[in-house]
């Protein structure tokens, strides 16, 4: 009798409950991330009457300051593509969030005794520590996510880092004024991440296959739907193929276009408030979490759409993506564009059109963001981490060439400048990925058997070299 395991499988399971945990390591993630642009505003605040330490960084200081956590964040993430694959992607998080979340908590201490150049120091190794996240993350969706809801719950992980920057940015303003002033940002976003890692430590899971609480039937349906995989055979990296694939250079590109004009503004907007719209501590940082949670509501909405497209078959999984990339990119490029020529007063303008900058951005999750698991899901995760490292690289490039270009943070001129040069590298990128980009699995996806396993199932009896599977019904 054939089973109909998608129904059986279709309500809240273990998957759902990785993709929450996900969910929230990565708000912790982002939180750890941000929670020093707001603090930097208020660390530098002379006139502020607080007992607590003041400091005396110029922009480019800052520039600096805010562009370390990338030095250390690029090294790690090929390797941890590989480590995610050998090792298990829970232990690498289990890690990489526990280390992070303890340094945020010596941040003051660390500011205290050696000023800028040990927090730079610090923040490098926090990089260090958050290098691990992304590759295994993607290394776990390849295996927990079934085909159908790849975007779904791909889209509802990664919303996490928007909303640990929505709850970071609100509440670092009201942290920083209040009686537990700056150093409160750092130990209440180092607490949080701190409880994550005990939560994913009893209830986080590598694969279907290991998990112990997951139901036959729900792992059954991931499993089929995903293909039948041997999880026994050694899967070898085909880099000269990954690296020389267009749709991966493609990939790669986006990523890295999306990542310069994200970072810029995650990293430079409580600047922008402060000093051209005159925005004191406490607006700044309410308005500064505005874009991304819209970001993250947005999120919310066009995953579910894209899903529906992809699955009525209205559009195909390369022309969504190239869809969805081109709205995630182009329209927020639009918005900084317009950005460029708010005149000076314009609050309200100059709010809408940055939360419309980040918040569009959100459709790149259902663009690029996903791509890599389209392309090769055997090596999501090292993939993820190639494109990460490029991107990163961006992400301290960014940072820094404004503090050149910012010789007057108070001057729109100058940070037209800024938004010019973020809106033309969001046009080539999308247009590369709209070029050469696909959704379909590449052929270095599978792995390569070695002699020995040809010799052994040639050898084999044809009603034992197949694995059974159960019938499904869609």
């Amino acid at each position: 009798m054939v089973r109909n395991r998608r129904d059986e499988a279709s309500g809240f399971g273990v998957r759902h409950v990785q993709t929450l945990l996900l969910f929230f390591g990565l708000t912790v993630a982002y939180a750890l991330r941000v929670n020093l642009s707001v603090a930097i505003v208020a660390m530098v605040d002379k006139s502020s009457k607080s007992d607590f330490d003041h400091f005396d960084w110029n922009e480019q200081t800052k520039s600096v300051i805010l562009s370390s956590f990338f030095w250390g964040y690029v090294v790690t993430q090929i390797p941890a593509g590989q480590l995610a694959q050998r090792v298990g992607a829970k232990v690498l998080l289990l890690f990489s969030l526990g280390i992070c979340s303890t340094l945020a908590v010596l941040t003051p201490l660390f500011a205290h005794l050696g000023d800028d150049k040990l927090v730079i120091t610090l923040r490098i190794v926090q990089g260090l520590s958050q290098g691990f996240i992304f590759p295994s993350t993607h290394t776990l969706l390849s295996k927990w996510a079934p085909v159908s809801e790849r975007g779904r719950l791909g889209t509802y992980c990664y919303a996490g880092a928007q909303f640990g920057t929505v709850i970071m940015l609100a509440s670092s303003g009201f942290l920083a004024s209040s009686s537990i002033g700056w150093p409160g940002i750092f130990y209440v976003s180092g607490a949080a991440g701190i409880a994550w890692t005990v939560a994913w430590f009893f209830f986080g899971g590598n694969s279907p296959v290991e998990h112990g609480s997951i139901s036959a039937e729900e792992r059954d349906f991931i499993e089929s739907s995903l293909g039948n995989q041997d999880h026994s055979k050694k899967i070898i990296t085909p880099w000269k193929a990954i690296f020389t694939s267009a749709p991966m250079i493609a990939l790669t590109i986006a990523h890295c276009s999306h990542n310069w004009g994200f970072w810029t503004l995650l990293t430079e907007m409580p600047t922008f408030m402060k000093n051209v719209l005159d925005l004191d501590i406490k607006s700044n940082a309410l308005l500064s979490s505005l874009p991304y949670l819209v970001m993250w509501v947005l999120s919310m909405v066009f995953s579910p759409i894209s899903d529906f497209l992809i699955n009525r078959q209205y559009l195909s999984r390369v022309t969504s993506r190239k869809l969805f990339n081109t709205i995630g990119l182009w329209i927020p490029m639009g918005a900084l564009l317009g950005l460029a020529f708010v005149p000076k007063g314009e609050i309200d303008l100059a709010v809408a059109l940055l939360t419309m900058a980040v918040g569009i951005n959100s459709a790149t999750y259902l663009g690029f963001q996903v791509n890599h698991i389209d392309l090769a899901p055997n090596h999501a995760g090292t993939m993820m981490g190639i494109t990460n490292c490029a991107a990163n690289i961006m992400s301290i490039i960014a940072p820094l060439l404004v503090g050149l270009v910012l010789q007057d943070a108070t001057d729109p001129v100058q940070w037209r400048t800024v938004f010019y040069i973020a809106a033309g590298i969001y046009f080539f990128g999308n247009l590369v990925f709209i070029v050469l980009g696909k959704a379909d699995i590449q052929p270095w996806n599978e792995p390569r058997p070695d002699k020995k396993d040809d010799d052994n199932e040639a050898a084999m009896p044809n009603n034992q070299n197949t694995t059974e599977r159960a019938d499904y019904v869609d």
